[in-house]
Order: structure tokens, then C-alpha cells, then sequence
């Protein structure tokens, strides 16, 4: 045998899988999550996301609007997996900034609008878009007043609607307070350029002037009106400042042949925040009090009645268990024909069940999005996916559950060999693990991308987006799924306590279906879950910061206790009327808490997402909401079903019978 061809072999596919997770980690960890320091008059060039809007959901290039270009054109940064997959395309601005100068500055003029620019501009502004600006890594943030209490964005508007009327009003003048923190020297000054000139900063005052962190980014947005004889000025020319908001007759009016100026300034003001809490203010939300209350509330009750589930539970089966071992075997004998229950079924508990397959699959699809789901919020929670990386928390499931495929095949398989008996078609079931869950999700994103492609929208996802996803699937999940069922068919099946009989045992008929019992056991782990969900719904849909990962990792922990219990209590109660179809009960008495889940998803765009308009962002909606309902029903039941077969098994293993 040739080993140095083998040697080869194997250098070359380490290679491509190398190259295939730098794909899929290209800008994991961003620049901009690392401290600058910049030095006074230091140019910082502001970059530009997506357009977005609660009303539609759609996000567009900022670009896609008669918006002023930067002087070397456009240029797009660096995109992770996660950043392209939500839609966001981050491309550099003509917005400059020097630090500590300030400084009110021209941009440039739009030729005259056309019919079509301007229709397209009323449409962004009375969808409510708001364009997002970036600097540092810091979004812009504004600040207003509603009814007294002081209400933050992320963003701007592209333009406003006055009350009454229906004339749209272009945001064309910008200006931005850049909060930084000098973390060392003394003595130095802000410098203002005015009509007077930029003032000049000695030798010494320089070696004063260590650097600055950027630690702050507002943004105050208004339209101004300006003389037709402002087209004249070139980029970066110093123009007046401008004072906010102005009346409407001095507002730039969007209509065609108008000609638009945009303007901005820029003041620098010292802080006294420092670099590692300067997100504090964006994760600072309004209801952070009712959330922590409502949580804690909903904690407390969870934990109690799941409580005494589980000590009234223990005590039923530990008497029933003791009563049975206490007698002798002609007393067991009599006592299995005259008693009914859990213990007549003992010839017929463990028979296959229908449609073995697809429960394995099911299984260990549930596995592997468990496993994802706690490994990515155990590190949220820990602090390793800053807000400040963007798309690092959906880049990181996207690896995670390619790399737990070799536990969903383990899982999988062994299941497979556990019910069958024989590891005969492993194959099958593992090639069937690794495509059912991605095909559905595949399906349904193929389906929306339609959609999106139709409105040239941004969050469609590219052709090479595409192949890249693909190639992680059949090359990363693919191979490890096989590797993980080609370990679990080495792996010893697990033993049945219990013979089955060769003739099924015939059910009983009962006075209500069973299927209504399983779902209305859903209700319970709901419970524990429907706050958090709110939240989480607020963060990817209102485009609010998600930050309360501990709370999130708790109810996560939460959820698994008391999906385990029901499943549980319901394989229990099921057994003790002798029907002993006992696997896929198991398996939707926790997993029916997905139905509620959706439920819950339409609750919230009916009574929540008001402001969300169209059939195309409703559809949307609905299709990420359905990918969600589904991951969480085949985690939430495969966590049911495990505890429930393992709850049988030493049920059955602690009774001697012959």
C-alpha cells in the first residue's frame, strides 16, 4: 500500500475543510471589536448598513437611494456568514470625521431628482426605513421625546410625513456628537474650525495627546432647504451650521427636479465612559425592569409547580414499585391478572414503534440543535458574542451545528440499532439525519429568497451565498453525520429489561383521544418559555438588542427540567391505561410546546407588529417563525423522548418478572 498517496490524501482534505470554515468564519471576529485609538486629526471614515424598516421587514442598499458617494466609489467591507444571511451590506461613506475637529462640512448635491427617485424616496419614507450609519463599530443612535419619557433608536429616517399632509420631506443635514475618552495625557483642547481657520496644536501639546477611544455615536437628523448657489461647493467645503428642526417651508421637499444638498457637522465631546462600556447605552432598553420581574415571576411558579409534579410523581411510582417487589412470585403472578396498569403492558412496552425512521431522524436532528442551542448561549451568556460582532452569534450556530453532526449520527444510529436490533440501513438513517432538518430549512429559505429577489431586496441571499452553504452541508455536515452513525453502529444497542410478546397487546378504548392529552401538555413548558420569547421576537423583528443571555441560559435550563417532567408523567399515565404506543406520545408531549410557539408567533404579528404592512413581509415572517416552531419542536421533543425512554427502561428493569 501506498501510505505516502494516503499521507496526501489526508493533507488535501484537512485543506478543504480548512478552506471551508474560513469560509464560513470569513470576519468571525470583526475588526472593529478590538480597541482603536485615534489621534487628533485623525481622519475616520463613517461606514453605511442596510436600510431597515419594522414596517416590511425588507432591508435595501443604502445606495439604492440618490444618496452622495464616497470619492473612490463604492466599496463593501468584509461580510461574515451570519452578517450576509440577515441581510446586512455594510459599504463605506463619504461621511469623514477628524478626531476632535469640529466641523460643519458639505457633501454634495444630487442632480435633479427623476420620477423615479422620487417615488422611491416617498416610498422608504412612509415605510418607515431608517438608514444606519456606523462609526468605530458604534451604531448612530438618536434620541427623542414622546409624551416626557426619553425613547432611543438605532438609525435615522430617510424622511418624515408631516401630520395632515402629504408632502414627504428628505433628511439631507446630519449632525453627529462623537463622545470619546482621552485614556491618556493632559491639556488638550478640541479644536473648531470655523470661519476663522483650524487652529494649529505645538510639539509638546502632541506628545501630550496619547490617542482617544471613540465611546460614543449620536446622530441629531433634519432637512434644510438650500440656496440653489450651494451646488457650487465641492466635497468637504465648510458651510454654516445649521440649527434643528426648521420649519417646513425651510425643509427639503422630496418632488421631482429638486435638487438635494446634503450637509453635515460634527462636534467631539469628552467623556467619562470608557472603552469596554461603551455599549451600555444601547443595551440599556426601556421595560428592562418589567423583563427582569416578569422573568423572575415566571421562574418562581415554573419551579413550583413543576415541583410538585415531580415529588407527586416519584411517590406514585415508588409505591407502586414497592408493592409489586414485596410479593412473592405466585403472589406477582395473581397480582398481574387482577391488577391493572403500567405492568400488564410489560410484554409489549418496548415494541417498535411506527415509523422507526423518521423517529430516529428526528432524534437526532433534535440533538444536534439542542447541543447548538446550549453551547451558543452558554457562551452568550459568558460574554463571548459581543453585540459589537455582528452576525457572530448566528456564524457561530451555523459551525456549531455542522460539527454536531457527528452526535446526531451517534444518537441516530444507535437509536436505530436499539429498535431494529441489527444495524442494517444505518446509512440511510444517517444520510436521512443529516438532510432532514437542513432540507426543511433549505426549502422554506429557497421560498423567501423568491421573494426577496422580487423586491431587490438586500436580505436575499446570493447565488454564492448559496454554494457556500451548500458545500458546508455535503461537505462538513454530511461526512461527520456518517462518521458519527459509523461510531454508533460500534456502539453496544441498548438492552431491553423486558421479552416482547409476539402478539400485540390490544389497547383499550378511552373516553377522550390521546392526541388532545399531548397537546395540552404543552401548555406547561410554554409557560416557561413565552416571556423570553417575547423579548427575542422584540429583538430580531423592532431591531432591539438582545443582551440578557443569563436569563435566557436559566429558562433554557428551566425548559429542558420541565419538558423532561411532562414527558414523562404523560409516558407514565399512558402506560397505566395499558397503551403501550408509548415513543411518539413521548415525543409531542414536549414537542407540542412548538405549536404554541407559533401560535404565539401569530398572536404577536396581529397584535405586535401592527406597523408590519404587506403580504410580502407577513409571508416572511411567517416562514423564519415556521423554521423556528420546527427547531424547537425537535429539540424540545427529542428531550422529552430520551428521558421518557430512559424513565421506561428503569422502570421496567426495576420489576422482576420472568
Amino acid at each position: 500500500m501506498d501510505y505516502s498517496l494516503i499521507s496526501k490524501r489526508k493533507c488535501w482534505v484537512t485543506f478543504i475543510y480548512m478552506v471551508i470554515v474560513l469560509t464560513a468564519c470569513n470576519g468571525f471576529y470583526l475588526p472593529g471589536s478590538y480597541m482603536h485609538t485615534y489621534s487628533t486629526g485623525e481622519e475616520i471614515y463613517a461606514k453605511v448598513n442596510s436600510l431597515t424598516s419594522i414596517e416590511t421587514e425588507l432591508p435595501f442598499s443604502y445606495y439604492s437611494l440618490p444618496y452622495c458617494q464616497p470619492v473612490g466609489g463604492i466599496k463593501k467591507s468584509a461580510e461574515n456568514l451570519g452578517e450576509l444571511l440577515m441581510g446586512d451590506q455594510i459599504d463605506n461613506s463619504p461621511y469623514r470625521f477628524r478626531m476632535n475637529v469640529n466641523e460643519s462640512v458639505f457633501i454634495c448635491t444630487t442632480p435633479a431628482l427623476s420620477e423615479h427617485e422620487v417615488k422611491l424616496l416617498k416610498q422608504r419614507t412612509r415605510d418607515l426605513y431608517q438608514v444606519n450609519m456606523i462609526l468605530d463599530n458604534l451604531p448612530a443612535m438618536r434620541y427623542a421625546q414622546q409624551n416626557g419619557v426619553k425613547i432611543q433608536w438605532t438609525g435615522f429616517p430617510v424622511g418624515y410625513t408631516p401630520p395632515n399632509s402629504n408632502d414627504d420631506y428628505i433628511i439631507n443635514h446630519l449632525k453627529f456628537i462623537v463622545k470619546v475618552h482621552e485614556y491618556e495625557g493632559t491639556g488638550v483642547e478640541i479644536i473648531g474650525t470655523g470661519e476663522e481657520g483650524m487652529g494649529v496644536i505645538s510639539e509638546a501639546e502632541k506628545k501630550k495627546a496619547s490617542g482617544y477611544e471613540i465611546v460614543g455615536f449620536e446622530v441629531v437628523p433634519c432637512s434644510v432647504k438650500y440656496d440653489p448657489e450651494s451646488a457650487k461647493l465641492h466635497m468637504y467645503d465648510r458651510v454654516k451650521s445649521v440649527s434643528c428642526p426648521l420649519e417646513l417651508d425651510k425643509s427639503q421637499i422630496i418632488r421631482e427636479r429638486e435638487r438635494v444638498s446634503f450637509t453635515y457637522e460634527v462636534e467631539f465631546v469628552k467623556s467619562d465612559i470608557r472603552w469596554p462600556s461603551r455599549w451600555d447605552a444601547y443595551l440599556k432598553m426601556e421595560g428592562a425592569r418589567v423583563h427582569w420581574f416578569s422573568i423572575l415571576n415566571s421562574l418562581m411558579v415554573i419551579f413550583f409547580l413543576a415541583g410538585i409534579v415531580f415529588v407527586i410523581f416519584l411517590r406514585t411510582v415508588r409505591r407502586d414499585l414497592t408493592r409489586y417487589e414485596e410479593l412473592d412470585k405466585e403472589a406477582q403472578a395473581q397480582m398481574n391478572e387482577e391488577l391493572s396498569g403500567w405492568k400488564l403492558v410489560v410484554g409489549d412496552v418496548f415494541r417498535e414503534p411506527n415509523h422507526p425512521k423518521l423517529l430516529c431522524v428526528m432524534i437526532g436532528d433534535g440533538v444536534q440543535i439542542t447541543g447548538m442551542a446550549v453551547v451558543t448561549i452558554v457562551f452568550a451568556a459568558f460574554g463571548f458574542m459581543s453585540p459589537a460582532s455582528r452576525g457572530m452569534l448566528l456564524t457561530g450556530m451555523i459551525i456549531l451545528y455542522l460539527f454536531l453532526g457527528t452526535g446526531a449520527g451517534y444518537v441516530g444510529v444507535r437509536l436505530w440499532r436499539t429498535i431494529k436490533g441489527t444495524s442494517e440501513g444505518w446509512r440511510s438513517v444517517s444520510w436521512s439525519i443529516a438532510c432532514f432538518f437542513p432540507g426543511i430549512v433549505f426549502v422554506i429559505l429557497t421560498a423567501l429568497n423568491f421573494i426577496l429577489w422580487g423586491s431587490n431586496s438586500t436580505g436575499a441571499i446570493p447565488i454564492s451565498l448559496y454554494f457556500i452553504l451548500i458545500l458546508l452541508w455535503f461537505c462538513v455536515s454530511v461526512p461527520l453525520t456518517l462518521l458519527g452513525g459509523l461510531l454508533g453502529t460500534r456502539a453496544e444497542p441498548i438492552q431491553y429489561p423486558v421479552r416482547t410478546n409476539q402478539i400485540p397487546r390490544e389497547i383499550p378504548a378511552r373516553k377522550y383521544p390521546s392526541w388532545l392529552l399531548v397537546l395540552g401538555a404543552g401548555t406547561l413548558p410554554f409557560g416557561t418559555l413565552f416571556i423570553e420569547l417575547f423579548f427575542i421576537l422584540s429583538s430580531i423583528w423592532l431591531g432591539r438588542f438582545y443582551y440578557v443571555f443569563g436569563f435566557l441560559l436559566v429558562v433554557l435550563l428551566l425548559l429542558v427540567i420541565v419538558c423532561a417532567e411532562v414527558s414523562v408523567v404523560l409516558t407514565y399515565m399512558h402506560l397505566c391505561v395499558e397503551d403501550w404506543q408509548w415513543w411518539w406520545k413521548a415525543f409531542y408531549a414536549s414537542g407540542s410546546v412548538a405549536l404554541y410557539v407559533f401560535l404565539y408567533s401569530i398572536n404577536y404579528l396581529v397584535f405586535d407588529l401592527q406597523s408590519l404592512s404587506g403580504p410580502v413581509s407577513a409571508t416572511l415572517y411567517l416562514g423564519y417563525s415556521l423554521i423556528m416552531a420546527i427547531a424547537i419542536m425537535l429539540s424540545t421533543g427529542t428531550i422529552g423522548f430520551l428521558t421518557s425512554f430512559y424513565f421506561v427502561h428503569y422502570l421496567f428493569s426495576s420489576v422482576k418478572i420472568d
